[in-house]
């Protein structure tokens, strides 16, 4: 993973969180300078005052070190030269620039620093006796202790950082998915609803039709017909409350209706024969159809289906040829065909061949509607595997 800019994961400040940075740095301070506290009020109290009103200035410009962190260290850390009360504030500003993580800016404060202590215990009143070689290892130690301990914090910041932008992808991610399988569950059930009832209302259109335009019918037949209307309006709301059977919210899981198969094309065309339907059905898949995959017969039937449905809407009275072919080498061919312009039409959305289209090329297959020589075709290929 690519290290991210140190801005994003540095934790925001609350006033405690000053409070102890300074009481730390208050004690830094006051260790430093009590080596020549006394030194420099006895032989040079100019550089005592210089010391503590330096120092002091440093306690505000270390509060800068977030918007200006290498400017800033790098400046309390050459004041350290001439105050040893700077030396608190340097401390926090270089632990500030280790958690970033930065090798050349630690690299660079630190031989400041270490170069800046080593010329104030040398050139101070009252500094340490200790030979130079000591301290000078001292300060690179101190050095050392300082910017490791800063790198380490700012590691955790970033690792704990880094956990929470993962959590929360995760989640985002967990909830892109949720809505994708919403909509997915959605647009399924739109398909299902336009496939079930679009062909249902579209009877129900036809009977009424019929009983508008026949003037010579008596009462029993008048009475038949209304009983057809009845009976294909009952089965419209049956499918209705089928499909959306899977929209309840009451916690109750919903036993799933059985799926159409190819099977049942032979009875959905009856079907349509019996409505008055002129129907021409050729299966010539023979014995193979009892192999058929049962998402590829589904297929097959919704696609008939919908071609009945448009037949009935847009050509009433002209004969639909169905016909289907094919096997477990070739995948299944489908020819539905009927004449353009016969009678009157039903109005439509052509949602119904755009969602069957979808489904035939999500299933590996290809599904097509044309003009031809006068005729409406609807032409589709389906794998027998899926």
């Amino acid at each position: 993973m690519e290290r991210p800019n140190p801005d994003v994961y540095q934790p925001r400040l609350t006033w405690w969180g000053h409070t102890w940075r300074f009481a730390a740095c208050g004690v830094i301070s006051a260790l430093v300078w009590s080596n020549s506290f006394l030194g420099q009020w006895h032989d040079y109290r100019w550089w005592w005052w210089v010391d503590l009103l330096v120092g002091i200035a440093s306690y505000g410009v270390v509060l800068l070190r977030r918007r200006y962190p290498v400017a800033v260290a790098l400046v309390l850390s050459t004041v350290i030269l001439v105050s040893g009360v700077a030396a608190g504030p340097a401390t926090l500003a270089s632990v500030s620039v280790a958690t970033r993580q930065r090798i050349l800016p630690i690299l660079a404060v630190s031989v400041v620093g270490i170069v800046a202590a080593q010329g104030y215990e040398d050139l101070t009143p009252g500094g340490s006796p200790e030979p130079f070689w000591l301290t000078f290892s001292f300060n690179i130690a101190i050095t050392i202790a300082i910017m490791g301990w800063g790198a380490w914090i700012g590691s955790r910041r970033q690792w704990a950082w880094q956990l929470r932008m993962r959590a929360e992808r995760a989640e985002a991610e967990q909830e892109l998915r949720a809505r994708e399988a919403q909509a997915k569950e959605r647009q399924r059930i739109a398909r299902e609803m336009h496939d079930v009832l679009a062909h249902r209302i579209s009877q129900i259109s036809m009977h009424a039709g019929a009983l508008a335009y026949r003037t010579d019918l008596d009462a029993d037949a008048l009475r038949q017909g209304s009983a057809e209307i009845q009976t294909t309006a009952h089965a419209a709301l049956t499918d209705l409350r089928e499909v959306l059977g899977v929209l309840r919210d009451d916690g109750v899981i919903e036993r799933e209706q059985p799926q159409p198969t190819y099977a049942d094309v032979p009875g959905l065309v009856a079907q349509a024969q019996a409505a008055g339907m002129n129907v021409a059905w050729h299966d010539r898949l023979g014995d193979a159809a009892a192999a058929l995959p049962a998402t590829v017969g589904r297929t097959i039937y919704r696609i008939v289906q919908e071609g009945i449905t448009n037949a009935r809407k847009h050509a009433p009275g002209a004969v639909l040829t169905v016909d289907v072919s094919g096997g477990p080498d070739q995948g299944v061919e489908l020819r539905l065909a009927n004449p353009l312009g016969f009678g009157g039409r039903v109005p439509g959305a052509g949602v119904g061949l755009i969602g069957l289209s979808e489904r035939a090329v999500l299933g590996g297959g290809r599904l097509e509607h044309r003009q031809e020589n006068g005729m409406f075709v609807l032409r589709g290929w389906l794998p027998w595997q899926t």
